[in-house]
């Protein structure tokens, strides 16, 4: 067994690599860029080698750079994580070749698999059904639109280098086969050096299920089960859960036995996953092999109860997998949901920049602890006050329930997700937490177009439809009041003109524009020492309990006896006002302003200022880089047209037109680092 090995990657998958090390004995080594220096899995590691500037072209992805660190430091082994160098056969030959072990497959399994055109003929001749497709790269725009029409749209046109969701793009027509060929061929150029592309038919109402398998350099190749990751934006995976809720125990055992057979065929070690795509009648038909851990992987974990990683150290190392086929395990249900660092509130953006607040849900389950389950487990690579950069992908963390059925598992989540605190950036949490209370994710009834479906003018957390909306207003009064009792204790008061609270309030409910609906709410039964108030909204009545405190955002308690999670803060962003409330519980968040009942008369009295009109702007919705402004000044410009593109988290953003009008001013340049709402281009 190795002594000391070479993590290859940054945030949570190196903590992940380090905490499994750990575990077994083994001393660990960080690497990290310039953007990385004060980073989790530095400080977790037991030594770490600076390897470069902040881009990853300048430091993850140099193979030379990791190599010397490895000999610097006398690491034995390195491990890649996903992403980065992990799928790249000629480090892991050149890491071989200078006598240091890689903890993944062997170069030439990544080459056959890694190369999506010649894996799908190398799964034919190994038995594994394939999709249709033109499995050889496309030279131009013209011939791949060509291409889509012979198949018939629609069709799916993917870079043969991709992952991750970049360099993909479905078509429905020519004008999108088109575009999203060039698309996809600078995404692949930008991310993976590689920028060859070929086209296969879109299989409609897919769902997109994976087999995860492990193999020994004995030739031992097993399967452990599968994960369900049909919950996508964008072909970027947002919840994976395991099993499915959707194939039987024969479905999943014929998918299984290709799987194994592709990983045979290309012997096969360390773990790996083989991805299908699976049609309504639960055809299945093979996508890609992924030649390293998924980010995926603890749903895995949590139904089988062993440790990917510690079986990935302990293949690299030559030993036998210590399991049969037999006797794989598949025990209870397990979600995980990727938190990233995007506004669901502004089309998903990427939202870049200081933690304020990381306070991530209890955790009860741990990676690389394989005697705890039943519980709730977060991994991540960051921490309070740490940094969210705008030079890598946006995943903040993964939070990881696991529960006896699929039911209980979603009811874990749901609360886990009310009590995970991000400030300072956006994340998607309320998105999420929408998601596991959609009636047809309940049901296990959905496939890859589900939120395209579901979420097709984007997202608003008022929309969501709350199974309990007084209890928010309550929650809101409630906090309230324990503010206005802290007033009461205020010294140097004037005599006989103390503060006096009273038990009725009016509750503002705030809405864009101005609007507001007010609620009459009473507050009785107030006790600080007990923390529990009686409170009417309406025809509903509550008795919240909760040793909540003033500035805590997390509120924990019981509501009649019920046990909940939500979040409060005061001083809402989105309204600039000291004074209100936002409250936020199962996706749903509402910002209130608690008053007596002559202040909310006198406030209806209030004027309302109206927002500038930026209408003839385009503005940089996200923090990024302007790779390219594709008008003039003076130039018609039709609605719909491309106005710019911003590149942020790897992924470009093209920015169209809202409107026709003439280009009046440019106010940005090509190169250019821009902050949110920047504005570049004027319109006269």
């Amino acid at each position: 067994m190795f002594t000391k090995i070479l993590i290859a990657n940054r945030g949570e998958i190196a903590c992940r690599v380090i905490q499994t090390a750990r575990k077994m004995g083994i001393k660990t080594v960080a690497v990290y860029s310039e953007a990385d220096k004060d980073a989790r899995h530095v400080l977790l590691a037991d030594e770490s080698v600076h390897i470069g500037p902040a881009p990853s072209r300048e430091s993850y992805l140099l193979a030379d750079k990791i190599i010397a660190a490895c000999k610097q430091t006398g690491a034995q082994a390195v491990h890649p994580g996903y992403g980065f160098l992990s799928e790249n056969a000629e480090f892991s030959k050149r890491v071989e070749e200078e006598g240091i072990i890689f903890i993944g497959p062997k170069h030439y399994s990544i080459a056959a698999m890694g190369d999506k055109i010649e894996s799908k003929k190398l799964a034919g001749k190994a038995g594994v059904n394939c999709i249709p497709g033109v499995n050889d790269a496309i030279e131009t725009p013209e011939k791949a639109v060509e291409i889509a029409k012979g198949i018939g749209y629609p069709v799916m046109i993917k870079a043969s280098a991709g992952g991750g969701g970049k360099g993909l793009r479905v078509a429905f027509n020519d004008k999108e086969a088109l575009e999203g060929f060039t698309s996809c061929r600078n995404e692949a150029r930008n991310s993976f050096g590689d920028d060859r592309v070929f086209i296969e038919k879109f299989v409609e109402e897919p769902r997109h299920i994976e087999i995860q398998l492990v193999g020994d350099s004995h030739g031992n190749v097993i399967y452990l089960n599968e994960r369900e990751c049909s919950i996508q934006r964008r072909h970027q995976k947002v919840i994976e859960e395991a099993p499915s809720p959707f194939i039987s125990d024969a479905t999943r055992k014929a998918m299984g036995e290709q799987a194994v057979a592709l990983a045979k065929a290309v012997k096969y070690q360390s773990a790996g996953t083989v991805e299908f795509v699976v049609g309504k009648d639960q055809s299945f038909y093979f996508l890609e092999m992924n030649t390293r851990l998924q980010v995926e992987h603890p749903v895995t974990e949590c139904i089988t109860g062993l440790d990917l990683v510690e079986l990935m150290i302990r293949v690299a190392a030559g030993e036998k997998l210590p399991l049969t086929q037999e006797q794989v395990k598949r025990d209870g249900w397990a979600i995980e949901c990727r938190i990233n660092a995007e506004d669901p509130f502004r089309n998903f953006l990427p939202s870049t920049g200081r933690l304020v607040r990381f306070q991530p849900p209890t955790e009860t389950m741990f990676a690389s602890d394989t005697s705890r389950w039943q519980g709730v487990r977060v991994d991540t690579g960051v921490q309070d006050g740490g940094e969210i950069p705008m030079f890598y992908d946006s995943m903040i963390a993964k939070l990881i329930v696991h529960g006896k059925d699929r039911l209980e598992a979603i009811a874990k989540m749901r609360e886990a997700l009310n009590g995970f605190v991000i400030r300072g950036i956006s994340s998607n949490i309320p998105f999420q937490a929408a998601l596991l209370a959609h009636p047809r994710f309940v049901a296990g009834d959905f496939n890859t177009g589900f939120i395209a479906e579901n979420y097709s003018q984007g997202f608003r957390a008022e929309d969501v439809p709350h199974d309990d909306a007084d209890l928010l207003i309550a929650l809101a009064a409630f906090v309230h009041r324990k503010y206005r009792h802290r007033a009461t204790a205020i010294s140097g008061q004037m005599e006989g003109h103390e503060v006096e609270v009273g038990n009725d309030f009016v509750v503002l409910t705030l809405g864009q524009g101005g609007r507001t609906t007010a609620t009459s709410v009473s507050v009785t039964g107030f006790d600080k020492k007990t923390g529990s108030s009686a409170i009417k909204v309406g025809a509903s009545s509550y008795q919240i309990y909760s040793k909540y405190r003033l500035g805590e955002i997390r509120i924990e308690g019981t509501f009649n006896g019920e046990p909940f999670t939500a979040q409060v803060e005061r001083g809402s962003v989105a309204f600039k006002n000291p004074l209100a409330i936002r409250v936020s519980h199962n996706g749903t968040q509402i910002d209130t302003l608690v008053m007596s009942k002559r202040a909310a008369e006198l406030y209806a009295l209030m004027p309302y200022k109206a927002p500038a009109d930026m209408s003839r702007f385009v503005l940089s919705p996200m923090p990024g880089l302007l790779v390219d402004v594709a008008v003039a000044v003076g130039q018609k410009v039709q609605a719909g047209e491309r106005v710019a593109v911003i590149e942020a988290m790897k992924m470009e953003n093209v920015l169209f037109a809202s409107a026709d009008g003439v280009v009046g001013k440019l106010l940005a340049s090509k190169g250019e680092s821009l902050t949110v709402d920047q504005p570049i281009v004027e319109f006269v």
